[in-house]
């Protein structure tokens, strides 16, 4: 018997129009730039090689030089086929690892001292001087930008606050305030046919829900002029009985301004 080989359906890379597409097509136009990548990892080549180097724990007075290099170059290499556009002095650090990997390669020439002079030496130190411009930079960015970067401005004000002593709000003051809202329902009188019953503890509950001890609101705010002469008693009433049980305070800054309530603390 023999046996029937299928061959796989390509998975749809897109679907346009309602068609499902398998493979680019052939007269497929792409800008060249209409791909752009941004590479915020490395700031230079130090930072790169200072990156392979730690990402694989290696010792930096003793970096395998043939290893690194590679990876660099598949680096390079990488940004070369998404067609990015290479600062030059990648490409002069890429020659230098070629020149280092090479002279690694070769007898060493005696130094001063009859060592061998290592061809990393000026690599390591230039990675060394790096890495603490860079632990520096990090650690000034870490410190608070208050009076580093942003400087606060105080100004003094040589004139003492002027202290107003707020009058004390008597029940004769309440009375006119509550007058004059009496004077503005009468705009809003209407015939009623069926009277609703008022409750003067559940008007204190809805004044205490609507104030806070926080901010204050208007003495005439607390009244609805749609409710008639029967409503605005009885949030009056409501007023006063919170004044008795002091869970109101009533304040005026001066004489004949505007009363204002609020939550007692």
């Amino acid at each position: 018997m023999s046996e029937t080989i299928e061959t796989p359906v390509p998975a749809p890379m897109a679907v346009v129009r309602g068609e499902t597409l398998t493979k680019l097509p052939e007269d497929l136009y792409i800008p060249p730039d209409a791909l752009e990548i941004f590479l915020e990892t490395f700031s230079g080549p130090l930072d790169l090689l200072l990156y392979l180097i730690r990402k694989q724990n290696l010792d930096i007075l003793d970096i395998p030089i043939a290893e690194v290099t590679r990876q660099y170059m598949g680096y390079v290499e990488l940004m070369q086929t998404v067609k990015l556009e290479l600062a030059a002095e990648y490409l002069v650090m890429a020659a230098m690892l070629a020149e280092i990997k090479s002279r690694m390669l070769l007898p060493r020439p005696a130094g001063e001292g009859g060592e061998e002079a290592d061809p990393r030496a000026e690599l390591v130190r230039r990675l060394q001087e790096y890495e603490r411009y860079r632990t520096a930079a990090e650690s000034l960015d870490q410190m608070p930008r208050v009076g580093r970067e942003v400087h606060l401005v105080v100004i003094e004000n040589d004139h003492p606050p002027v202290k107003r002593i707020e009058p004390n709000v008597s029940l004769f003051d309440l009375l006119d305030a509550f007058k004059e809202v009496l004077v503005r329902a009468e705009l809003y009188r209407h015939h009623r046919v069926q009277l609703e019953p008022l409750s003067v503890r559940e008007r204190m509950t809805r004044i205490l829900a609507r104030i806070n001890s926080e901010a204050f609101v208007s003495f005439e705010e607390m009244f609805d002029l749609q409710e008639g002469r029967r409503g605005l008693v009885v949030t009056f009433m409501a007023i006063l009985e919170l004044l008795k049980e002091s869970l109101v305070v009533v304040v005026q800054q001066e004489p004949f301004a505007p009363i204002h309530l609020k939550a007692a603390a």
